[in-house]
C-alpha cells in the first residue's frame, strides 16, 4: 500500500476524484447492482478516461467506503446491502428489509412434514418423533441472494405453513394469523466457510466466510414456536449488540 492508498478521494489528485465521483454516481444509480462484478480496470479506465493506477486509488477509496471489494483473481464487485440486526429487537427478515428501503425475496427450496430428531424436540420442549414442519429457503434483497435459512415449526401450531406462499409473506405473519405471536428469541452465531451447496445458493466461492444464526424462539407464554439455522453471506450480515460493563 502506497501513502496515496491511506488518502481520501478528496484529498487526492483531480483524476482519482473523478473516477471516484463517476463511480459513486453509478453506484447510487444502480448501474452495477449489488453483489455484482465491476467490468475490469482496463476496461472500466479507459470509460472514465483516467488512468489504471487513478482508477485503482479510487476503488481503494470506495472499498474504504464499504461500497465494493476486491476478490483476489476474480477483481472487484459491488458490496452486498447488509442486513443489519438491531440489538436486542427481534424483527423478521421481511421487516428488516423493508425498514432499509430494500425488497425482500425468498424461494422456497423445500418443504416438508417430518418427524422431530432428538435434539429438535428436547429444544423445542415437545415429544420425540413428534411432527414438524420444515422449510428451507433462500432469503434476498432487491433479488441479490444472502441467506439460506432452515425453520422447523412444531406443525400443530402452525399447519397452515405447509402450504403457505412464503415466498410472498412473512413467516412471523402466517404465525401471527395462526395465533401464534412471537415475543423473544434465544439466538446464537458463529462464523464458518461455505460449503459447496451453500456456494453455489448464496453465489459465492465454496470457502468464502459465512455467518450462521441459529435460534430457538418462543411465544408470548413463553412456549417454543420454531427452530433456526440461517447462514448469511460473509459481506451481507452485521449483528449489532449492546453490552454493559457489570458494577464491582
Amino acid at each position: 500500500m502506497t501513502v496515496s492508498d491511506d488518502l481520501p478521494a478528496s484529498a487526492a489528485g483531480p483524476a482519482v476524484q473523478l473516477a471516484h465521483r463517476a463511480l459513486a454516481q453509478a453506484l447510487d444509480r444502480r448501474e452495477f447492482p449489488a453483489g455484482s462484478r465491476l467490468p475490469g480496470e482496463r476496461a472500466l479506465a479507459q470509460r472514465l478516461g483516467v488512468s489504471r493506477s487513478s482508477l485503482r486509488l479510487a476503488l481503494a477509496g470506495l472499498e474504504r467506503e464499504g461500497r465494493v471489494h476486491a476478490s483476489a483473481q476474480r477483481g472487484w464487485f459491488v458490496s452486498t446491502e447488509m442486513v443489519s440486526e438491531p440489538p436486542s429487537l427481534l424483527k423478521s427478515f421481511t421487516d428488516i428489509a423493508r425498514d432499509r428501503g430494500l425488497t425482500p425475496t425468498a424461494r422456497v427450496l423445500g418443504r416438508r412434514v417430518r418427524l422431530a430428531t432428538y435434539e429438535e424436540a428436547v429444544r423445542l420442549r415437545i415429544a420425540p418423533a413428534s411432527e414438524v414442519v420444515e422449510i428451507i429457503r433462500v432469503r434476498g434483497l432487491d433479488s441479490v441472494p444472502v441467506c439460506l435459512d432452515t425453520t422447523v415449526v412444531i406443525r400443530g401450531r402452525a399447519p397452515a405453513l405447509e402450504t403457505a406462499d412464503l415466498e410472498n409473506g412473512s413467516l412471523f405473519a402466517f404465525l401471527e394469523e395462526a395465533g401464534v405471536y412471537v415475543l423473544r428469541s434465544n439466538y446464537t452465531a458463529h462464523a464458518d466457510a461455505a460449503d459447496a451447496h451453500t456456494a453455489e445458493v448464496l453465489r459465492v466461492s465454496a470457502g468464502s466466510p459465512v455467518l450462521i444464526g441459529e435460534e430457538v424462539t418462543f411465544d408470548r407464554s413463553e412456549v417454543p414456536v420454531l427452530l433456526g439455522r440461517a447462514v448469511y453471506r460473509g459481506d451481507a450480515y452485521r449483528f449489532e449488540t449492546t453490552l454493559h460493563r457489570g458494577t464491582e
